[in-house]
């Protein structure tokens, strides 16, 4: 069963991702936030690069989900916009998973891609 999902945001964060974010903000006191950003590089182009960090920047996108806290830079919004933040906890292992309409194209472990 899929959760209904806040499409009103350019990024939405999965109830899965917000738990999770949760959970690893409680062990790390000293960090209040998930930083998502997109760097150049990785097998397909681009990748995705994830950082807890204790504060943000005045541009940054702030995504508030129950309990959790989720900043995108403006440069890393423009390769996000319209994707979902999930979290997947299945044989192949842990992992955050963006869903990202505007990818053509993904590597195998799915933190880069190609537009």
């Amino acid at each position: 069963m899929s959760a209904a999902l806040d499409t009103t945001l350019p990024v939405t964060v999965s109830d899965a991702a917000a738990r999770r974010i949760v959970s690893i903000l409680q062990k790390t006191p000293s960090e209040t936030a998930l930083r998502i950003s997109v760097e150049g590089g990785g097998c397909s182009g681009f990748s995705y690069k994830f950082d807890l960090t204790h504060e943000g920047e005045a541009d940054d996108l702030v995504i508030e989900k129950d309990g959790a806290r989720v900043l995108i830079d403006q440069t890393s919004l423009a390769y996000l916009d319209g994707s979902v933040v999930d979290f997947v906890d299945d044989l192949m292992g842990q992992s955050f998973q963006i869903r990202n309409p505007n990818a053509v194209a993904s590597c195998g472990c799915g933190t880069s891609f190609s537009i």
